[in-house]
């Protein structure tokens, strides 16, 4: 593969921001709009105290994977230089000194915009400005969007969750997969319809835990009208995933035995999901999914792993 380098115009603004706010008052950098995504989607760095020195702690998003390195201000200031010049289009700075948002054209043109700190701060709601001790605290408790400690009716039900909430300890990897999972929706919740109910398809649902877990989401938490469907070949698993829904008051959840290749249950669908499929499986999705689009909606989007 050739790597072309961009020309760039106003790096020195990119350098001369890195220089005053990588250091402890920053609060975090995002990196995004990536060049090549199967390099990485996005890249996150903060400050971090280990053994009572502050390095810079990056995380590199790529496919479901998720890296972690930590640096010192030099090496972490050579690689958000890097980064900006031959991996992303754009940086979120956030600072509490301050803002700033950097952009990269396509013909290499960077462009900084700061401004000055205020009572109202914030690049990412997500992201407070909170203690700076404790923002520097290394190990810091994931924030996921199914909370540890807040059981959730359907995990209680699959056996993830006790009924107090806390994570059965075999099932830690199911809950990290399912919160992952649902980032994933999250990245696409704005693609689907704002003014009707969203149809969904999950081909292969298997035991249902992340059908479970979109419904849940979509329905309960983001108060969208949906109706899902799943598909699956095992009856047995068909008629417990059914009694599960009925169980929970899922009332536009309904599981189905079928065969991906010939399901004609649907004449339009907002969302086709086919996770762990095999190659032929995810090819036929992608043949429903264009059929789909392609009968008067503006398109059905595809998750597909």
């Amino acid at each position: 593969m050739t790597i072309v380098l961009r020309g760039f115009f106003g790096m020195e603004e990119w350098k001369a921001l890195l220089r005053d706010m990588v250091n402890e008052r920053l609060v975090q950098i995002i990196l995004s709009n990536p060049v090549d995504k199967e390099k990485g989607s996005k890249v996150k760095v903060r400050p971090v105290s280990i053994k009572g020195e502050v390095c810079f702690q990056e995380t590199l998003y790529r496919g479901t994977k998720v890296y972690h390195g930590n640096y010192d201000t030099e090496q972490i200031k050579e690689r958000l230089l890097l980064y900006l010049r031959e991996e992303y289009r754009q940086a979120e700075v956030l600072s509490e000194t301050g803002t700033a948002i950097v952009l990269v054209s396509k013909k290499g043109k960077v462009t900084v915009k700061r401004k000055a700190a205020s009572e109202n701060i914030s690049l990412n709601k997500d992201v407070p400005l909170a203690n700076r001790a404790e923002r520097l605290q290394h190990n810091k408790t994931r924030q996921y969007i199914l909370e540890e400690g807040k059981p959730v009716d359907f995990l209680v039900g699959l056996g993830v969750q006790t009924p107090e909430g806390k994570v059965v300890k075999a099932k830690y990897d199911k809950f990290r997969q399912i919160n992952r999972y649902l980032e994933f929706i999250e990245d696409i919740i704005k693609q689907l319809p704002q003014d009707r109910e969203i149809r969904i398809i999950d081909f292969g649902c298997g035991k249902s835990y992340l059908t479970f877990a979109m419904y849940y989401y979509l329905h309960v938490l983001k108060q969208y009208e949906i109706r899902v469907t799943g598909l699956d070949l095992k009856e047995d698993v068909i008629e417990f995933c059914n009694s599960l829904a009925k169980k929970y008051h899922f009332d536009n959840l309904c599981f189905e035995k079928g065969d991906i290749s010939t399901y004609d249950g649907a004449d339009a669908v907002d969302m086709v999901v086919t996770l762990h499929a095999c190659d032929t499986a995810t090819d036929f999705a992608l043949e429903k999914a264009v059929k789909w689009g392609g009968k008067g909606y503006n398109g059905s989007s595809l998750l597909s792993a």
